[in-house]
């Protein structure tokens, strides 16, 4: 693996985490939001990552080297979380409830996005420890020649 690999590979870490980060960030921001354009409760919204693939040439010059040699990581979908019910509360004042006072609330356990939020927190700075650790390699090596 080449050094240059070894910045993309934490650098798409990086940028995969920043995006998980925002959506969560967003979930957070919409937890009382009771309708939205579709007439219903904000939907909690769930990132998948997945392997990033090669091009067509890095392909053929990936298929001369090791096959452990990795590429990263990007964002395969950003999907709305359908299996989780929305939260149903009395109040009856409120202007979206029910004919019995109940209220739909979005899906968002703030429980849960706090934890989602502290593990790509943490996965952020693991990218960014890694990206230090080879920049600081290539300063050594470029001090080698003086």
């Amino acid at each position: 693996m080449g050094l240059f690999q070894a910045f993309d590979i934490s650098g798409s870490g990086m940028t995969a985490e920043r995006f998980r980060i925002d959506t969560i960030a967003q979930n957070i921001a919409n937890i009382n939001t009771t309708r939205t354009e579709d007439n219903e409760p904000y939907r909690r919204k769930i990132v998948t990552f997945g392997e990033r693939k090669l091009t067509p040439f890095s392909n053929y010059y990936q298929s001369a080297r090791a096959k452990w040699v990795g590429n990263g990581v990007k964002v395969t979908s950003l999907r709305e979380d359908t299996e989780t019910d929305f939260i149903m509360k009395y109040d009856p004042a409120h202007p979206d409830a029910d004919e019995n006072g109940y209220v739909l609330y979005p899906n968002v356990n703030t429980v849960t996005e706090m934890t989602n939020l502290i593990d790509a927190t943490r996965a952020y700075e693991a990218n960014t420890t890694a990206f230090n650790a080879t920049k600081s390699m290539v300063q050594s090596a470029l001090q080698i020649g003086k």
